[in-house]
Protein backbone atom coordinates (compact mmCIF):
# COMPACT_ATOMS: atom_id res chain seq x y z
CA UNK A 1 0.00 0.00 0.00
CA UNK A 2 1.37 3.36 -1.08
CA UNK A 3 0.86 6.34 1.22
CA UNK A 4 1.03 9.39 -1.02
CA UNK A 5 3.51 11.95 0.29
CA UNK A 6 1.90 15.25 -0.63
CA UNK A 7 4.77 17.26 0.83
CA UNK A 8 7.25 15.50 -1.43
CA UNK A 9 5.09 16.04 -4.52
CA UNK A 10 4.77 19.72 -3.58
CA UNK A 11 8.54 19.94 -3.10
CA UNK A 12 9.12 18.51 -6.57
CA UNK A 13 6.66 21.00 -8.07
CA UNK A 14 8.43 23.84 -6.26
CA UNK A 15 11.78 22.76 -7.71
CA UNK A 16 10.26 22.62 -11.21
CA UNK A 17 8.94 26.17 -10.80
CA UNK A 18 12.26 27.46 -9.48
CA UNK A 19 13.85 26.37 -12.77
CA UNK A 20 11.47 28.64 -14.71
CA UNK A 21 11.81 32.40 -15.24
CA UNK A 22 10.59 34.14 -12.09
CA UNK A 23 7.32 36.08 -12.67
CA UNK A 24 7.67 39.78 -11.92
CA UNK A 25 4.06 40.17 -10.82
CA UNK A 26 2.52 39.70 -7.37
CA UNK A 27 -0.20 37.56 -5.83
CA UNK A 28 -3.05 39.28 -3.99
CA UNK A 29 -5.00 37.28 -1.39
CA UNK A 30 -8.42 38.52 -0.28
CA UNK A 31 -9.42 37.36 3.22
CA UNK A 32 -12.78 38.18 4.79
CA UNK A 33 -13.41 37.51 8.49
CA UNK A 34 -11.15 35.71 10.95
CA UNK A 35 -11.39 31.95 10.31
CA UNK A 36 -8.42 30.19 11.91
CA UNK A 37 -8.49 27.47 9.23
CA UNK A 38 -8.30 30.13 6.51
CA UNK A 39 -5.39 31.83 8.31
CA UNK A 40 -3.56 28.49 8.32
CA UNK A 41 -4.13 27.96 4.58
CA UNK A 42 -3.01 31.49 3.77
CA UNK A 43 0.20 31.02 5.75
CA UNK A 44 1.00 27.93 3.67
CA UNK A 45 0.51 29.91 0.47
CA UNK A 46 2.56 32.83 1.75
CA UNK A 47 5.37 30.46 2.77
CA UNK A 48 5.59 28.95 -0.72
CA UNK A 49 5.44 32.40 -2.33
CA UNK A 50 8.42 33.46 -0.22
CA UNK A 51 10.33 30.32 -1.21
CA UNK A 52 9.74 31.14 -4.89
CA UNK A 53 10.59 34.82 -4.48
CA UNK A 54 7.05 35.99 -5.27
CA UNK A 55 5.52 38.91 -3.40
CA UNK A 56 2.32 37.80 -1.62
CA UNK A 57 0.04 40.63 -0.48
CA UNK A 58 -2.82 39.98 1.97
CA UNK A 59 -5.91 42.20 1.84
CA UNK A 60 -8.09 41.71 4.94
CA UNK A 61 -11.72 42.77 5.19
CA UNK A 62 -14.26 42.74 7.99
CA UNK A 63 -17.01 40.13 7.97
CA UNK A 64 -19.48 43.02 7.89
CA UNK A 65 -18.40 44.20 4.42
CA UNK A 66 -21.17 44.32 1.82
CA UNK A 67 -21.09 42.23 -1.34
CA UNK A 68 -20.93 45.31 -3.55
CA UNK A 69 -18.05 46.83 -1.58
CA UNK A 70 -16.09 43.58 -1.62
CA UNK A 71 -16.60 43.11 -5.36
CA UNK A 72 -15.48 46.69 -5.96
CA UNK A 73 -12.36 46.09 -3.85
CA UNK A 74 -11.51 42.89 -5.76
CA UNK A 75 -11.86 44.69 -9.09
CA UNK A 76 -9.67 47.54 -7.85
CA UNK A 77 -7.00 45.10 -6.67
CA UNK A 78 -7.11 43.33 -10.02
CA UNK A 79 -6.78 46.64 -11.80
CA UNK A 80 -3.26 47.10 -10.46
CA UNK A 81 -0.77 46.34 -13.24
CA UNK A 82 1.59 44.61 -10.81
CA UNK A 83 -0.98 41.95 -9.76
CA UNK A 84 -0.66 38.67 -11.67
CA UNK A 85 -2.89 36.48 -9.54
CA UNK A 86 -5.85 36.90 -7.17
CA UNK A 87 -7.00 34.49 -4.47
CA UNK A 88 -10.29 34.91 -2.63
CA UNK A 89 -9.86 32.71 0.43
CA UNK A 90 -12.86 30.42 0.93
CA UNK A 91 -15.17 29.83 2.65
CA UNK A 92 -16.55 33.34 2.78
CA UNK A 93 -18.85 34.40 5.64
CA UNK A 94 -22.41 33.14 5.20
CA UNK A 95 -23.76 36.65 4.55
CA UNK A 96 -21.79 36.79 1.29
CA UNK A 97 -22.71 35.02 -1.97
CA UNK A 98 -19.51 33.23 -2.99
CA UNK A 99 -20.44 32.79 -6.65
CA UNK A 100 -21.25 36.49 -6.96
CA UNK A 101 -18.06 37.58 -5.20
CA UNK A 102 -15.84 35.25 -7.27
CA UNK A 103 -17.31 36.67 -10.49
CA UNK A 104 -15.42 39.90 -9.70
CA UNK A 105 -12.08 38.18 -10.35
CA UNK A 106 -10.45 38.87 -13.71
CA UNK A 107 -10.16 35.41 -15.39
CA UNK A 108 -6.62 36.29 -16.50
CA UNK A 109 -5.68 36.59 -12.80
CA UNK A 110 -7.77 33.65 -11.57
CA UNK A 111 -5.04 31.29 -10.37
CA UNK A 112 -7.57 29.40 -8.23
CA UNK A 113 -9.70 28.68 -11.35
CA UNK A 114 -12.84 29.89 -9.59
CA UNK A 115 -14.40 31.59 -12.61
CA UNK A 116 -15.96 29.78 -15.57
CA UNK A 117 -13.64 31.71 -17.91
CA UNK A 118 -10.42 30.88 -16.04
CA UNK A 119 -7.44 30.11 -18.27
CA UNK A 120 -6.07 27.31 -16.02
CA UNK A 121 -7.21 23.95 -14.62
CA UNK A 122 -9.11 23.84 -11.30
CA UNK A 123 -6.63 23.07 -8.52
CA UNK A 124 -8.23 19.75 -7.43
CA UNK A 125 -7.89 18.44 -10.99
CA UNK A 126 -4.18 19.23 -10.93
CA UNK A 127 -3.91 17.45 -7.58
CA UNK A 128 -5.63 14.32 -8.92
CA UNK A 129 -3.30 14.27 -11.91
CA UNK A 130 -0.25 14.58 -9.62
CA UNK A 131 -1.44 11.83 -7.28
CA UNK A 132 -2.23 9.45 -10.13
CA UNK A 133 1.24 10.03 -11.60
CA UNK A 134 2.86 9.33 -8.23
CA UNK A 135 0.82 6.14 -7.83
CA UNK A 136 1.40 5.12 -11.49
CA UNK A 137 -2.35 4.61 -11.65
CA UNK A 138 -4.18 4.18 -14.98
CA UNK A 139 -7.76 5.49 -15.04
CA UNK A 140 -8.90 4.13 -18.39
CA UNK A 141 -10.51 0.87 -17.19
CA UNK A 142 -11.46 2.03 -13.67
CA UNK A 143 -14.76 2.85 -11.96
CA UNK A 144 -14.31 6.11 -10.04
CA UNK A 145 -16.58 7.33 -7.24
CA UNK A 146 -16.64 11.05 -6.42
CA UNK A 147 -18.17 11.90 -3.04
CA UNK A 148 -19.38 15.47 -2.82
CA UNK A 149 -20.94 17.70 -5.47
CA UNK A 150 -19.46 21.00 -4.33
CA UNK A 151 -18.15 23.66 -6.67
CA UNK A 152 -14.62 23.46 -5.23
CA UNK A 153 -13.86 19.74 -5.51
CA UNK A 154 -16.68 17.47 -6.64
CA UNK A 155 -17.94 19.36 -9.67
CA UNK A 156 -14.62 20.13 -11.42
CA UNK A 157 -13.26 16.63 -10.80
CA UNK A 158 -16.44 14.94 -12.03
CA UNK A 159 -16.40 17.04 -15.19
CA UNK A 160 -12.72 16.25 -15.80
CA UNK A 161 -13.19 12.50 -15.26
CA UNK A 162 -15.83 12.02 -17.94
CA UNK A 163 -14.30 10.21 -20.90
CA UNK A 164 -11.14 9.35 -18.96
CA UNK A 165 -12.37 6.30 -17.01
CA UNK A 166 -14.78 3.40 -17.39
CA UNK A 167 -17.54 4.92 -15.20
CA UNK A 168 -18.06 7.82 -12.79
CA UNK A 169 -20.28 7.40 -9.73
CA UNK A 170 -21.32 10.71 -8.16
CA UNK A 171 -22.32 10.43 -4.50
CA UNK A 172 -22.94 12.89 -1.67
CA UNK A 173 -23.10 12.92 2.11
CA UNK A 174 -26.61 11.44 2.13
CA UNK A 175 -25.96 8.73 -0.49
CA UNK A 176 -25.76 5.02 0.24
CA UNK A 177 -22.00 4.73 0.60
CA UNK A 178 -22.18 0.97 0.16
CA UNK A 179 -21.99 1.86 -3.54
CA UNK A 180 -18.31 2.62 -2.90
CA UNK A 181 -17.64 -1.13 -3.15
CA UNK A 182 -18.17 -0.77 -6.90
CA UNK A 183 -15.36 1.79 -7.18
CA UNK A 184 -11.70 1.17 -7.97
CA UNK A 185 -10.85 4.75 -7.02
CA UNK A 186 -12.64 6.99 -4.50
CA UNK A 187 -12.20 10.78 -4.55
CA UNK A 188 -13.82 12.58 -1.63
CA UNK A 189 -14.24 16.24 -0.75
CA UNK A 190 -17.03 16.30 1.81
CA UNK A 191 -15.12 17.48 4.88
CA UNK A 192 -16.63 15.06 7.41
CA UNK A 193 -14.05 13.15 9.46
CA UNK A 194 -14.36 9.38 9.23
CA UNK A 195 -17.12 9.46 6.61
CA UNK A 196 -15.45 6.66 4.62
CA UNK A 197 -14.89 3.43 6.54
CA UNK A 198 -12.40 0.89 5.24
CA UNK A 199 -15.08 -1.83 5.12
CA UNK A 200 -17.00 0.28 2.57
CA UNK A 201 -14.18 -0.13 0.04
CA UNK A 202 -13.26 -3.15 -1.99
CA UNK A 203 -9.77 -4.61 -1.58
CA UNK A 204 -7.19 -2.81 -3.68
CA UNK A 205 -9.11 0.46 -4.04
CA UNK A 206 -7.33 3.82 -4.12
CA UNK A 207 -8.45 6.89 -2.18
CA UNK A 208 -7.77 10.58 -2.85
CA UNK A 209 -9.06 12.50 0.16
CA UNK A 210 -9.68 16.26 -0.07
CA UNK A 211 -11.79 16.25 3.11
CA UNK A 212 -10.75 18.59 5.92
CA UNK A 213 -12.31 18.49 9.39
CA UNK A 214 -11.13 19.55 12.83
CA UNK A 215 -11.81 17.01 15.59
CA UNK A 216 -10.45 17.75 19.04
CA UNK A 217 -8.03 20.25 17.54
CA UNK A 218 -6.66 17.66 15.08
CA UNK A 219 -7.03 17.76 11.30
CA UNK A 220 -8.86 14.72 9.94
CA UNK A 221 -9.92 13.67 6.46
CA UNK A 222 -13.01 11.91 5.13
CA UNK A 223 -11.21 8.55 5.16
CA UNK A 224 -11.04 6.76 8.52
CA UNK A 225 -7.39 5.99 7.93
CA UNK A 226 -6.72 4.89 11.53
CA UNK A 227 -8.50 1.66 10.62
CA UNK A 228 -5.69 0.80 8.22
CA UNK A 229 -3.43 -0.03 11.16
CA UNK A 230 -5.42 -3.25 11.64
CA UNK A 231 -5.68 -4.09 7.94
CA UNK A 232 -3.46 -6.16 5.60
CA UNK A 233 -0.73 -4.19 3.83
CA UNK A 234 -2.51 -4.53 0.46
CA UNK A 235 -5.98 -3.49 1.73
CA UNK A 236 -5.71 -0.33 -0.38
CA UNK A 237 -3.55 0.29 -3.43
CA UNK A 238 -2.82 3.84 -2.25
CA UNK A 239 -4.34 6.69 -0.27
CA UNK A 240 -3.64 10.32 0.57
CA UNK A 241 -3.28 10.96 4.32
CA UNK A 242 -4.73 13.98 6.11
CA UNK A 243 -2.79 16.12 6.85
CA UNK A 244 0.14 15.85 4.45
CA UNK A 245 -1.74 14.53 1.42
CA UNK A 246 -3.76 16.68 -0.96
CA UNK A 247 -3.27 19.94 1.00
CA UNK A 248 0.39 20.64 0.12
CA UNK A 249 -0.23 19.63 -3.50
CA UNK A 250 -3.15 22.08 -3.75
CA UNK A 251 -0.85 24.92 -2.71
CA UNK A 252 1.80 23.83 -5.22
CA UNK A 253 -0.78 23.66 -8.02
CA UNK A 254 -1.91 27.18 -7.17
CA UNK A 255 1.60 28.43 -7.90
CA UNK A 256 1.86 26.28 -11.02
CA UNK A 257 -1.22 28.13 -12.27
CA UNK A 258 0.35 31.49 -11.34
CA UNK A 259 3.43 30.66 -13.42
CA UNK A 260 1.27 29.54 -16.36
CA UNK A 261 -0.53 32.88 -16.38
CA UNK A 262 2.57 35.01 -15.87
CA UNK A 263 5.52 33.48 -17.77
Amino acid sequence: MLIIDGKEIARQTTEELKALPNPSKKIAAVFVGDSLASVSFLKQKEKMAKELGILFILYRFSESISEDDLMTAIKEIGGQKTIGGIIVQLPLPKNLNSAKILSAINPAQDIDAMTAQSHVLPLPVGVVESVLRAAKYILRDKVVAVIGRGALVGQPITKWLHGKCKEVLVLHRGSDLNDLRKADLVISGVGKAGLIKIEMLHAGAGVIDFGFDLIGGKIRGDLESDQLLDQPENRLTFYTPTPGGTGPILVAELFRNFYKLNT
